[in-house]
């Protein structure tokens, strides 16, 4: 019987193990999609206690704890205290076998804390005094975090009309060993049928200078300022979230008539959103093939399904789910690539689809619209959200495997609003190391180890840094 979570950890074979040791666990992390608080960064926040670092804003936890029979008030509610909350977590956790939260929980006590043991009920008090004592210490400060981490870039997510006070902030300073840069997501501006566009198109208006936006020309002339800035800030990364991926072209009067009629408070057809929704897009996407940046398209999460706690807590609270559009997500993500590559106006583009039956789909996609700039210029995104489990990041390497070149995929990425997260990027790298070992040890692949070791190296992190074009900063 192997050892709990010992240092082979997942790592099956002799030629796993030594990709990972010698290779994987050294590169560093560029952490190139993430929903920490650059103002907790640009502050080197200290947290009080464990709970505050775990579970503060962390729906995958709160998921987890809801569904072992949990009362709100234990989870996110101001009637509990933050070690009732604790308590509640061990519990729930101890009971989740198989689940990633039991992997990552334990990566984050070991590497962080030197906590060897399982959380369970059992010994919650005294891991709960050992964190606690711990978080106390300067190299468990967010900034301390980072640099424990080896973490060397990262990229939160940031609204157009953000000023980036705190990105400045943290680069004037100079004391975090990260580089911190913006990622735009535009998500606001862009999905038109949303409540409270029209108030949000009058905030992008006046963070740009744009005096009233009534066109699709006063909206390109908007996002183009506000693009401006990012770039100034050293953003290289979008971000755009989907329901579904469509290709809805029309002529400007058409997409004019539409912003009239949302601005005026009137309700608009699918049709009529995704006209001006494909309109944005085409901008953006030249505006990034332009500037060399990288455009994310995440898609196929049905959000905010539960609307009782919806209306309750808002959203990100942990009720969204897989979803399965009606539409062709394929056509639509063909076309619209097409219509920019069409116009040499292709950029970077990294496509993740909640669904993992989108996996055979995208990979076959990217296929078709590759470019000499750069290896891998279309990329299918790391198993996202769902899906980053151990069989959801199996089931991804090999469809990427089987019709892509496997080389030159990105990596892993937290997507993640905890910084004690980046122990996401250890599971990935031990998962992908005991994969192309089990291929070696099968004779399936040539056990060249300074070409796998290189691999493996390109995998982890050079592969992003020359994608996004950190390796220049």
């Amino acid at each position: 019987m192997k050892k709990f979570m010992d240092k082979n950890f997942l790592l099956e074979t002799k030629t796993a193990q030594k990709l990972f040791f010698e290779h994987a666990a050294k590169m560093p992390i560029i952490d190139y999609h993430c929903h920490i608080n650059p103002q907790e960064i640009a502050e080197d926040k200290k947290f009080k206690n464990i709970t505050e670092a775990w579970l503060g804003g962390d729906h995958y936890k709160w998921r987890l704890i809801r569904s072992n029979g949990v009362e709100e008030k234990y989870i996110t509610g101001q009637e509990s205290t933050d070690k009732e909350k604790f308590e509640k977590f061990a519990e729930a956790l101890s009971r989740a076998i198989g689940n990633p939260l039991y992997h990552w929980t334990h990566l984050e006590l070991q590497r962080y804390f030197g906590v060897t043991k399982p959380l369970s009920p059992a010994t919650a008090e005294e891991i709960w005094k050992t964190c606690n004592t711990l978080l106390k210490k300067p190299k468990l400060s967010v900034q301390g975090i980072i640099k424990h981490s080896n973490v060397k870039v990262i990229c939160t997510t940031d609204d157009p009309v953000s000023d980036l006070k705190w990105h400045k902030k943290i680069a004037q300073d100079g004391k975090c060993t990260a580089k911190v840069y913006p990622a735009m997501r535009p998500d606001k501006a862009l999905h038109i049928a949303k409540p409270g566009w029209a108030e949000y198109i009058k905030e992008l208006g006046n963070a740009a200078g744009v005096k009233s936006i009534t066109t699709i020309a006063d909206v390109r002339k908007a996002m183009k300022q506000r693009l401006d800035y990012f770039e100034a800030m050293g953003c290289r990364a979008t971000d755009h979230a989907l329901e579904y991926a469509f290709y809805r072209p029309a002529t400007d009067g058409k997409v004019n008539a539409v912003i009239k009629k949302a601005l005026a408070g009137k309700a608009l057809t699918v049709e009529e959103s995704e006209m001006y929704e494909t309109a944005f897009l085409l901008f953006v996407g030249e505006e990034y093939a332009n500037r060399g940046w990288a455009m994310e398209i995440h898609y196929s999460a049905l959000r905010d399904t539960n609307s009782k706690m919806y209306k309750a807590m808002g959203p990100d609270t942990g009720f969204d789910c897989i979803g399965i559009a009606p539409q062709n997500n394929g056509k639509g993500l063909a076309d619209f690539m097409d219509a920019l590559n069409a116009k040499n106006k292709l950029p970077k583009i990294i496509i993740f689809s909640l669904n993992p039956n989108d996996n055979a789909m995208i990979g076959s996609i990217i296929g078709c619209f590759q470019g000499p700039e750069i290896r891998g210029k279309i990329q299918q995104g790391a198993a996202w959200w769902f899906n980053d489990t151990k069989r959801g990041m199996l089931a991804q390497l090999d469809s990427i495997a089987d019709l892509s070149v496997f080389s030159n995929i990105l990596g892993m990425l937290t997507d993640s609003r905890s910084f004690l997260s980046y122990t996401r990027h250890e599971y990935y790298r031990r998962i992908l190391c005991n994969w192309i070992g089990a291929k070696v040890e099968n004779g399936e692949y040539p056990a060249d180890m300074k070409f796998l070791g290189q691999m493996v190296e390109d995998i982890c992190y050079n592969n992003a840094a020359n994608y996004f074009g950190f390796s220049d900063k």
